[in-house]
């Protein structure tokens, strides 16, 4: 299997409706796969749940990686998610991730710190995987 990326693996979970959230997580996460955002850590099971969610309230989006690394196991980008909710209000999120890849190249861990770019108190965990 190739490597994921940030941008293959939240494309697939949130905007990519064909797949369910078990197929896109499948494809990018490994099943160890355990998160930190913000400081607060989520397991998979957990993990899940909150791409479950986001589904109900995101029309639709993309992710705008600026920097991308990878270096062996080793992954790390910034990149900045746009999302359009169903109510028509939009969100914009930068994100800053380290993360360890499995050895078939999916998301083991992910420890990420987001910044509110454009939305309300409300909308801070959208623009995150948390």
């Amino acid at each position: 299997m190739a490597r994921t990326g940030i941008e293959a693996a939240l494309n697939d979970l949130l905007f990519h409706r064909d797949l369910t959230v078990q197929e896109a997580a499948d494809r990018h996460f490994a099943p160890e796969y355990r998160q930190r955002t913000d400081g607060q850590w989520a397991d998979r099971a957990g993990f899940l749940e909150h791409i479950a969610h986001l589904r109900t309230l995101v029309a639709g989006g993309h992710v705008q990686v600026h920097e991308e690394l990878h270096d062996g196991s080793k992954y790390a980008d910034r990149h900045t998610v746009h999302i359009t909710k169903k109510d028509g209000s939009t969100v914009r999120t930068e994100v800053y991730v380290f993360a360890d890849l499995a050895p078939d190249g999916r998301f083991s861990r992910i420890e990420e710190t987001t910044l509110l770019l454009q939305g309300t108190d409300a909308d801070r965990n959208i623009g995150s995987a948390r």
